[in-house]
């Protein structure tokens, strides 16, 4: 390391945003400034996921705030619910202009960080980086507009593969790559995909999410209030799914799946309860259809304070984490391993590709075919009569998660590849995201 730097760090989201991405910046950003670097945040008012600007927020030209000695930047933009594309689209867009104009104003940093997942993000921090005449590390969590069409967020499928929108977002999203002086993604997959859209081996880096120990520890967390809020009884057998209520997690297989155990087709599971815990653009219906189901075995909790969030995965016997069955969520490594590990708790993982690998090579959990309720049913089954097992994984993938996937150890490789790119030094892109000791 040369010295401290200056990052100007483009994020759409951002506590006290409790979603994936704005977690991983500010664990993040939080260690780089007790590193004694200087962190600057431009971001939006929070809102996510129903467009409702939280309390003590306004939404204007600029407000300024300091998080653990991050200095947040919050811009107007468009506020819009995380669903439809239309007003999703200006939301991002108004970002993009704001962000950017923004920065004008901001001083001269040592290099532009910009996140997606949306990538006029990214865009942002081209335009910034240029502005400032400084270099651009653009960070890729998800793959635009690919994963927009994997979920099936625009028009159909023919319409799809022959929009011209389309195609302008996938020359973009090229261009963005080329732009950047250095690319980092969370997972290999990621890193594959990036691959095959032709860029060099050399400019990509994984440095993947990690486990958030100063949250997530398994005495950091009260089972009872948890479950006599919903009234879940304390002999219950409960299974969690702790995140965003999307396209992308193709929640109906949890209704299917209810739907047996409540007409009692699948004996000795009548004890077990589903609990929805999160937001977004699908809440709304897989409530409505849970109602008309009369599906008392599972319980919405809403959006819920993240610090709220070991209390609930304490409560849970099974965490669920699950997305559509596509095949560009091969790619995808969800946060919520790291988060049930460090508490503790065995996984029942319906995602496929590097994700499934990981949980087996952990042995962390139980893996089944995205959207296969039976598959679900079944590994629930498994993990309900057998404690020791439970007992055995949750060990298992505590042990392993830990020891490969420290945040402290994480933030600090990240800081190597800013310093090598600052300076102009040739970056090692790194094959693995996993911490060795």
């Amino acid at each position: 390391m040369t010295g401290s730097h200056y990052i100007l760090f483009l994020t759409h989201y951002f506590p006290p945003e409790g979603n994936a991405p704005a977690s991983r910046v500010y664990a993040m950003a939080k260690r780089w400034v007790k590193s004694g670097h200087r962190v600057t945040v431009i971001t939006c008012t929070p809102n996510v996921p129903n467009g409702i600007i939280y309390d003590g927020y306004r939404n204007r030209l600029s407000q300024r705030e300091t998080i653990d000695g991050i200095e947040v930047i919050r811009v107007w933009t468009f506020i819009a619910a995380n669903r439809g594309v239309i007003k999703r689209s200006i939301n991002y867009l108004s970002y993009l202009v704001s962000a950017t104009l923004r920065a004008i104003f901001v001083r001269r940093p040592d290099l532009v960080i910009a996140t997606s997942p949306q990538f006029f993000c990214g865009l942002a921090g081209v335009f910034v980086s240029r502005l400032k005449r400084v270099p651009l590390l653009l960070e890729i969590r998800d793959i635009w507009p690919a994963s927009i069409i994997a979920v099936g967020a625009i028009g159909t499928k023919e319409q799809r593969q022959n929009s011209l929108a389309i195609r302008f977002l996938e020359r973009l999203e090229r261009w963005l790559y080329r732009a950047a002086r250095h690319i980092v993604t969370v997972g290999p997959g990621y890193r594959d995909e990036l691959l095959k859209r032709d860029v060099p081996a050399q400019k990509v880096s994984i440095i993947p999410n990690g486990v958030n120990t100063d949250l997530y520890r398994p005495c950091n967390g009260d089972s009872g209030v948890i479950r006599d809020r919903h009234g879940i009884s304390h002999d219950a057998f409960v299974v969690s799914y702790i995140g965003t209520i999307g396209l992308a997690s193709s929640l109906d297989v949890v209704l299917r799946a209810a739907q047996q155990l409540k007409r009692g087709s699948v004996e000795g599971l009548e004890d077990v309860r589903f609990l929805i815990v999160g937001d977004g653009a699908c809440r709304a219906e897989l409530e409505r259809q849970a109602r008309a189901q009369d599906l008392d075995n599972v319980l919405f909790a809403g959006r819920r304070p993240k610090e709220e969030m070991p209390s609930y995965l304490a409560s849970t016997d099974v965490c669920l984490v699950h997305l559509a069955r596509r095949p560009l969520f091969r790619t995808v490594l969800p946060s919520k391993i790291f988060e049930a590990a460090a508490m503790r708790r065995p996984i029942i993982l319906g995602v496929e590709g590097s994700t499934a690998d990981l949980v087996r090579e952990a042995d962390a959990g139980l893996c089944i075919e995205p959207e296969n309720e039976q598959q679900l049913i079944d590994a629930i089954r498994t993990l309900h009569g057998d404690r020791a097992l439970r007992e055995r994984l949750a060990a298992s993938g505590f042990e392993y998660f830990v020891t490969h996937y420290n945040l402290g150890e994480l933030a600090q490789r990240y800081l190597d590849v800013i310093d090598q790119a600052v300076t102009g030094s040739p970056v090692e892109a790194t094959e693995t995201g996993a911490v060795s000791r």
